[in-house]
């Protein structure tokens, strides 16, 4: 399978929040609020366009990822720019054929000659450790409410690139949902039952 990756046009947007709401649609919760979210990015201040990516295959949108700005503040309040990496969505008919793989190594190397110096991701820890990612502990970075866990990583984008940086991580408020605003993003798309989530989370 062919797959060409370029920038998201914005004639595209629907279609890549639909995706992203194919992938995520009762995975880890009944229902999903990742496309509300990727909507929303789209209209903050974080938003990079050169890093708003989709995967095609004959024509076809079958993937996307999109990478904002955030930032990580350390102890004495200074702000360090890192990049926040998803949501990263397949299409369910597409999945298991390499196409996430190639969205995050794209963008990894687009990161990288546009000066980026850090990655940071809530994500599986199997999958994105082939990327190189890695506890974010490992680097004193801990969430903004002060917490680590093996799903929350980083990745530097070239040597030593997290050595002199450490604190809190903060991502763009578009990551905040609430079930009005989701439930009236809903009408623009087809209805779907929500159901018991695929993947649970909380062990």
């Amino acid at each position: 399978m062919k797959i060409l990756i370029q920038k998201t046009k914005p004639k595209d947007f629907l279609i890549t929040e639909n995706i992203t709401r194919e992938t995520f649609w009762n995975l880890f919760k009944p229902g999903c609020d990742e496309h509300l979210v990727l909507h929303n990015l789209r209209k903050s201040n974080c938003y990079i366009s050169n890093l708003d990516l989709v995967a095609l295959s004959e024509n076809k949108i079958v993937g996307h990822i999109i990478i904002t700005n955030a930032k990580v503040v350390d102890t004495k309040n200074k702000e360090h720019q890192v990049l926040c990496v998803g949501p990263i969505s397949v299409h369910p008919e597409f999945q298991k054929k390499g196409i996430g793989t190639i969205l995050l190594n794209e963008s990894i190397a687009i990161a990288k000659k546009l000066g980026y110096s850090v990655m940071i991701l809530f994500g599986h820890p199997d999958y994105y450790h082939r990327f190189g990612f890695v506890n974010a502990q490992n680097y004193g970075i801990t969430t903004k409410e002060g917490m680590n866990f093996e799903p929350f990583m980083a990745l530097g984008l070239y040597p030593n690139a997290l050595a002199a940086m450490s604190g809190k991580f903060y991502e763009d408020k578009a990551f905040e949902t609430n079930e009005e605003e989701l439930n009236e993003f809903e009408n623009l798309f087809p209805k779907k039952e929500k159901g018991k989530p695929k993947i649970d989370i909380n062990h």
